[in-house]
């Protein structure tokens, strides 16, 4: 299967995955999301001004673009940088018919190069920059990560939506994903959904909302430390507390879609928590009120 690419709004092509039925970034711009949902809230620039090493972790590495914007920024700033690149990806026709019909090229050429390399070889090796591309199912690929020395000063956490891919969003996982962040890294992700939220505050990450890029909702920003994380809005906090917030579960991290769906579906029918539409119907009164 190909994956049908589709420009954005800011000129930048994505795929559109037939098979989900989503496509791999926002219509606004998917080298806009992978700088502004990505790199920015992780504080890259910032961190490569005071760093000579940066360790990044890319779940769900794609076409590159979350990797590809991250090492731009840091080569701008501080080209003497070392970077050491993990990247988790399930498909590797993904990122070679990225580099095949050309999508990396909207970067220099250095990062182009080097990211081409990564995805006909699985690995690259360069004065700046040491990088691997771990293939298989993201649940058993980050325990590699997890087992390893490598500890991240920024995780990139891009899957498709939680109803698509519930894997990769359940609270097993992001505390595997938790564990490989360095103290004072910063986890990023496009999702701002209740049981995401919800999932990331049970791995004892602090959370807060980035801003609104190419979607009508925020994304999410977390570390272990709640320095400089924003806070959320009284109604966020609100969601937080309805049976939407019911998070994703994969006991053993290795439970089907569908297995894993189901078993949400049935712990939010017993669930204490206030439904949803009360949340809802409540903030749309006061919205209509103002």
């Amino acid at each position: 299967m190909s994956f049908e690419p589709k420009l954005t709004e800011d000129g930048s092509f994505t795929f559109f995955n037939h098979e989900l039925g989503e496509a791999f970034h926002s219509r606004a711009g998917a080298k806009l999301e992978a700088a502004q949902k990505f790199v920015k809230p992780c504080n890259i620039a910032e961190k490569a001004r005071v760093n000579s090493r940066l360790c990044l972790l890319d779940i769900c590495y794609g076409l590159g673009y979350n990797s590809a914007a991250a090492l731009t920024t840091i080569q701008s700033i501080n080209p003497e940088c070392c970077v050491e690149l993990i990247a988790l990806e399930i498909d590797l026709r993904v990122p070679r018919q990225a580099v095949e019909g050309q999508l990396l090229n909207g970067w220099p050429q250095t990062i182009c190069r080097s990211l081409t390399a990564l995805a006909e070889s699985g690995e690259i090796k360069t004065p700046q920059l040491q990088g691997k591309l771990l293939l298989g199912d993201a649940r058993k690929t980050i325990q590699q990560v997890l087992n390893s020395p490598f500890r991240a000063d920024a995780i990139f956490l891009d899957p498709f939506s939680p109803p698509k891919c519930p894997q990769l969003w359940t609270v097993e996982f992001l505390q595997l994903v938790a564990m490989c962040l360095a103290p004072t890294g910063r986890l990023a992700t496009y999702s701002c959904a209740a049981p995401v939220r919800a999932a990331i505050g049970l791995t004892g990450l602090k959370f807060g909302s980035t801003s609104r890029i190419g979607r009508r909702s925020p994304g999410t920003v977390a570390g272990k430390v709640a320095t400089e994380i924003p806070p959320l809005s009284q109604q966020e906090l609100e969601h937080l507390n309805t049976r939407a917030a019911v998070p994703y579960r994969d006991p053993q991290l290795k439970d089907s879609p569908q297995l894993i769906c189901q078993r949400r579906f049935a712990e939010q029918q017993a669930s204490y928590l206030e439904p949803t539409t009360r949340w809802k119907k409540r903030w749309s009164d006061y919205h209509d009120s103002k």
